[in-house]
C-alpha cells in the first residue's frame, strides 16, 4: 500500500516502505520546474508593477529614499512569511504571527527591558517569539489540537496580554543602538540593515528547505504524514520544530519593527498572518501541505509591498488596495488548482 501511496515514475524501480520521502524527491524534477515558470511569472508580475509606478509618479516611485522605503517595509513581513512558508508546506497553518509580533514588541519595549540595552531588546523579542512558537507547537503536535484551532487561541491569548502590557499606550524606545539601526548613516552601500537581515533570513530559510533533510522532512510530513511516519520521520517532532521556527521569525519580525517604528504597540502585526499566507500562496506553496518555495514567498511579499507603496503614492483608498490584493490571492489559488489539476 505504501508502494501506492508514493509513486516515483514510470521508470523508477520499486521502492521499500521506508523510502516513502524519496518519493517526493523523485517528484521534485517536474514540481521544480512548475516553481520555476511561477517563480519567473512572479518575477514579470513584479516587473510590471515598477513599470506602473514609474509611470504614474516616477519622480516619487522611482527615488532611491522610496526603493529603500518598499524594502525596508518588506523586511518585517517577509521574514514572518519565511516561517508561515515552513509551517504551511508542513501541513500546519499560523493564525498567531501578527500577535506574536505584538506581543514580543511590547515585552521588549517595556522600561525594565530596555534598561538591559541593545542585548535585551533583542533577547526579549526572540525569547517571547519562540516562547509562543514553543506553545504552538506543544498544542498541535503533542496535544492533538488542530492548527486552526491552536494558533487562533494563541492569537487571542497574545492580543490580550500585549494589551494588558501596554493598557493601550505607546512604548517609545529610548536605547540609542537600537534606534541607529533606522537611520540613513546606518546604511550599507545604500542598503538599510533591516533589508540585510531579511535578506539573511531568507537564504538561511532557502539553505535549510532545500538543502538540509529539515526541509525534506517538512515536505514529507506536509504531503503525508502517515507515509512520513512509516519511513521513520518523527511526525510530531516535526511540527513541534515547524512551530518553533515561526515563532523564531516573528521574535526577529517583532524586533525589526522596533527599530522601524521606534517604539512597541499593542497593535503591531496586525493583518500579519493574512498578508503572510497570502504572499506564501501567490508564491507558489500548496495551502494544504506537501509543496513550498521560500524564493516564490520572498516574491510575494516584494509584489504585495509594490502594490501597497504604488496605490500609497497614488492616493488611492485603501479599500481598493484590499480588493486588490484579495483579486491576486483568488487569482493565485486559481492558477493552483488548475497546475495540480494538469500534473
Amino acid at each position: 500500500m505504501t508502494h501506492s501511496a508514493t509513486p516515483a515514475g514510470p521508470n523508477a524501480p520499486a521502492a521499500p516502505a521506508p523510502s516513502a520521502p524519496d518519493g517526493k524527491v523523485a517528484a521534485r524534477r517536474p514540481v521544480s520546474a512548475l516553481l520555476d515558470v511561477r517563480n519567473l511569472s512572479l518575477l514579470g508580475v513584479l516587473a510590471v508593477l515598477v513599470a506602473v509606478g514609474g509611470v504614474t509618479r516616477p519622480d516619487e516611485f522611482l527615488a532611491t529614499s522610496n526603493l529603500q522605503l518598499v524594502l525596508t517595509q518588506a523586511s518585517v513581513i517577509g521574514v514572518v512569511t519565511v516561517g508561515m512558508t515552513f509551517v504551511i508546506t508542513g501541513g500546519g497553518i499560523d493564525l498567531s504571527v501578527g500577535a506574536i509580533v505584538a506581543l514580543a514588541s511590547v515585552w521588549a519595549t517595556t522600561v525594565a527591558t530596555q534598561e538591559f540595552g541593545f542585548a535585551g531588546i533583542l533577547f526579549t523579542a526572540v525569547a517571547v517569539g519562540v516562547g509562543c512558537g514553543l506553545v504552538n507547537g506543544l498544542l498541535v503536535a503533542y496535544g492533538g489540537m488542530v492548527p486552526f484551532i491552536a494558533t487562533l487561541a494563541m492569537f487571542a491569548s497574545a492580543r490580550g496580554l500585549a494589551l494588558q502590557l501596554t493598557d493601550g499606550r505607546t512604548q517609545i524606545v529610548t536605547v540609542d543602538a537600537v534606534l541607529d539601526l533606522g537611520v540613513p548613516d546606518a546604511y550599507v552601500l545604500g542598503v538599510p540593515p533591516l533589508v540585510l537581515v531579511f535578506a539573511a533570513v531568507t537564504l538561511v530559510g532557502w539553505l535549510l528547505f532545500n538543502r538540509t533533510t529539515f526541509g525534506r522532512r517538512t515536505v514529507a510530513v506536509g504531503g503525508n504524514a502517515e507515509a512520513a511516519r512509516l519511513a521513520g520521520i518523527d511526525v510530531r517532532r516535526q511540527r513541534l520544530l515547524l512551530y518553533l521556527l515561526s515563532g523564531l521569525c516573528c521574535g526577529i519580525a517583532a524586533f525589526l519593527l522596533i527599530v522601524l517604528a521606534g517604539s512597541g504597540q499593542n497593535t503591531n502585526g496586525n493583518l500579519y498572518e493574512l498578508d503572510a499566507i497570502a504572499a506564501a500562496i501567490i508564491g507558489g506553496t500548496l495551502l494544504s501541505g506537501g509543496r513550498g518555495t521560500i524564493a516564490g514567498s520572498v516574491l510575494g511579499v516584494l509584489i504585495f509591498t509594490t502594490i501597497t507603496n504604488i496605490f500609497a503614492l497614488n492616493n488611492l483608498e485603501s479599500a481598493v488596495q484590499q480588493i486588490a490584493k484579495g483579486a491576486i490571492i483568488v487569482a493565485a489559488v486559481l492558477v493552483q488548482r488548475r497546475a495540480l489539476r494538469d500534473g
